[in-house]
Parts: structure tokens; sequence; C-alpha cells
């Protein structure tokens, strides 16, 4: 995942032990009372009249998180009423909660009210963020992050936990993507620069940014021309780049990788090189999961090495 606070190594060096939370002590044999229920909360998105936000104490916590998260993926997000930062995490967990839609479910623990829940958490520090898939911890981060990344941390979640949701739509991206479709390719790159520089990993736009790259190298070309011009002059490293570029532009993008990987294999030193990176350049225009990259990152490595 990507955010670089986020602690997985804790899971696999067994820091964490919940065996003690799996079995609570027994409740006073008497009725209990609204105020000592564990509250929940229906946001207003929350689909289906699903449980987005929940309030768990030791008590609860076996059967809202755990026995919960073996079918739902569970964020637990430890609190406390004194801590600023948390005042500024906490309300964006129930927003994405609530509009995931019952995708999953947000647990909060109060520290001071819980603080054996914290200690078996490892909880050094507030607020700190939990995922709890099948019963076990999967990932975590500490601090505030931001919205961005705290999205593509809980897709990450859902996919781990089988959960398949459609990809929420970004208003930067559409931003981002108006501005290369009317052509506005300073607006567009500075948009898609913007965008990584919030979320470092975030492909589409990477994917975009190499759009706009691709789309100033073919400014003013006369497709035609090239592509002739690539064929007189299979050596002429210039050419075949362009021609490249066009292809791919005209749908022809298996074409244009393997126009590049033949040439690697006959030049040498900067020329290849220069010949490589512009090739993966174009693999980034389709994104890793085209098939058509995956094909061709293998020739590219045999043509290589």
């Amino acid at each position: 995942m990507s955010d670089p606070r986020i602690t997985s190594s804790i899971f696999t060096r067994g820091a964490v032990d919940l065996s003690a939370l799996r079995s609570p002590a027994p409740a006073p044999a008497r009725p209990a009372t609204p105020a000592q229920s564990a509250p929940s909360a229906e946001l207003p998105g929350a689909a289906g009249g699903g449980v987005a936000v929940i309030d768990v104490s030791e008590a609860t916590f076996q059967s809202e998180v755990l026995e919960r998260s073996l079918t739902t993926p569970v964020v637990v997000d430890f609190w406390a009423e004194w801590c600023e930062p948390c005042k500024q995490l906490s309300p964006l967990l129930e927003r994405l909660a609530a509009e995931s839609g019952g995708a999953w479910v947000l647990a909060k623990v109060d520290v001071d009210a819980n603080p054996r829940i914290a200690q078996m958490f490892r909880v050094q520090g507030i607020p700190m963020v939990f995922a709890v898939v099948g019963g076990q911890p999967i990932d975590a981060f500490s601090g505030v992050v931001p919205e961005a990344q705290l999205r593509q941390w809980i897709q990450a979640v859902l996919k781990a936990g089988g959960v398949s949701v459609a990809e929420p739509e970004d208003p930067r991206l559409d931003e981002a993507d108006d501005a290369l479709m009317g052509g506005d390719l300073d607006a567009a790159e500075q948009a898609y620069r913007k965008i990584l520089a919030e979320s470092p990993a975030d492909a589409a736009a990477e994917a975009g940014l190499a759009q706009v790259g691709l789309a100033r190298r073919v400014s003013g070309a006369d497709p035609g021309a090239a592509i002739a011009a690539a064929q007189a002059n299979p050596d002429d490293v210039e050419a075949q780049l362009l021609a490249a570029d066009i292809e791919v532009l005209s749908g022809q993008a298996e074409a244009a990788y393997a126009r590049l990987v033949g040439l690697v294999r006959r030049t040498a030193g900067e020329d290849r090189e220069k010949v490589r990176q512009h090739l993966v350049s174009l693999f980034t225009v389709a994104g890793p999961e085209d098939p058509a990259v995956a094909s061709a990152r293998r020739a590219l490595a045999s043509a290589l090495f």
C-alpha cells in the first residue's frame, strides 16, 4: 500500500496478539441500558441501512470487529477526545465509510476508555488506524493522511478483503483529462503533476502525464509521411520514435511496441537507452494492466538481455 507511514511489518513479526480479546469477560447479569450499549451510526450514504460507523468497547470488540471482519473489512480508528489530529482524521474516515455503502465498516476505539484494546494493538500514538480482514489486522498507518492517499489505502484494504468495488471518481483527474482532451497541454500537465505530488502512485495521473508528452511529440506531424519515413529509414532513431508515437495514437500500440523492441535490438549505447526510455513512456500511456504491455515488456527484457 502506498502510504510510507504504513506499518504492516509489525504483523509479520507477530507483534499484535488479539487472542485475549477473542473471549471477553462475561458481562454483569443485568439488562443493558442504552448508555451501556455500544452505539452505532448509519451515516448519510450508507446503502441498504447498513452500519457505517460503530463505537467499540472491549466487551463488543470480538463481535463488532473480529467476527464482523470475517465477512466485511473493518477499519479500526484509535482516537481520544483530547487528540487534535484525530479531529481531522476521524470525520474524514466517517464520511468515507458512509460513502462506501456498506463495503467496509469503521470501528472507533476511544483509547482512554479502552486502554486494553490499544495495548493489544501496540498503539503508541494516535490517531492510528488498522485494517482488520478475516479476523486479523492486515495493515495500518499512523497520523493524518491526505484524502487521496486514504482512499487508495482503503481500496487496497477492500481488495485484500475480496470486495469488488468501483473506483471512486476523482474530480482532479476529470479536470486534468478535460484539459488534455481540450488541447490545453500546459494545464493538463500542471494538473497531472499536482495529483502525482499528492499521490505519487496514481497510475491514472501517470498515464495522463505520459499522454501529454505523447501529444506534444506528435504535434504538427504528418502521420502518413512519418510512417513512410520510418519505413524508408529503419535505423533512423528519431523517425522510428515518431512513427511509434503515431501508431499508439492511431490504436496500433502493439505495432508500435514491436517497432521499438526491434530498434532496441539494432541499437547500442545512448541510442539504445533513448529507445528503451521512449518505449517505457508508451507503456505508461496504456497502463500496467494492459496485456499488450505485459507481452511487450517481456520482449523488451529479451532484447536487452
